[in-house]
């Protein structure tokens, strides 16, 4: 296996070049893109998912926009235990503290991320080194009215409370489906955000994240459990 040196053209060109990894370790394609496997993910998190974006050609790393733009998908490596449910939230991009006036659902970075997904479950069993951990099938999926609306509901509720400079009470325990927890590769990290009398205030990045349970009825219905 060759990986590609450019972003598939097509959807179906993702799916051939994602299916092509199914059954591999991580280990394996590490090796294909002569990339150190690190020992455990506590300091990586996301060694999997940059993995993934470089088999499969992605090119927009962190940016706002989709990792295949061109074709309107999203990657989203999930890992999952022996019955196929995942181990994880899933998260899906940063929140804007400020300047949230006039955004909306239908033109969030939340709605865009998601409209589209290649979901790449992965062997997330802890007792397994990472270099032996293996790819599932990947799978493409779309948002579905009922999913769209449950989602929309979640993320409105986090956005007025953000808007209304409540966000040091948004919890992990705001939203159904949807949640707002802190992102950053350590707690001194700080941005702006509004505050109680609208003034801008510090606090810590924070990030869109899928509870497990809304993406283990996505893995079940894929999988036909």
């Amino acid at each position: 296996m060759i990986l590609p040196s450019s972003p598939p053209s097509s959807i179906d060109e993702l799916l051939q070049r994602a299916e092509q990894l199914a059954g591999l370790t991580l280990g394996e394609l590490g090796h294909m893109a002569n990339i150190r496997v690190p020992k455990d993910f506590k300091r990586e998190k996301g060694w999997s998912g940059q993995l993934l974006e470089l088999a499969l050609g992605a090119q927009a790393g962190s940016k706002a926009q989709q990792d295949f733009a061109n074709i309107g998908v999203e990657l989203k490596t999930i890992p999952i235990d022996l019955t196929g449910k995942p181990l994880e939230t899933t998260y899906v991009c940063y929140a804007h503290l400020t300047d949230v006036a006039g955004i909306h659902w239908a033109t969030s970075s939340v709605r865009n991320k998601l409209n589209k997904v290649l979901w790449v479950p992965i062997d997330g069993r802890r007792d397994i080194s990472p270099s032996e951990r293996c790819i599932a099938t990947p799978f493409l999926w779309s948002l579905r009215a009922e999913q769209e609306a449950a989602l929309r509901q979640d993320w409105e509720e986090i956005m007025d409370m953000i808007a209304m400079g409540d966000i040091e009470n948004i919890t992990a325990r705001h939203g159904e489906y949807l949640q707002l927890r802190p992102k950053a590769a350590n707690g001194s990290a700080l941005t702006d955000a509004i505050g109680r009398n609208g003034q801008i205030v510090q606090t810590r990045p924070r990030g869109f994240y899928l509870r497990k349970e809304f993406t283990g009825k996505i893995l079940a219905d894929y999988f036909g459990e």
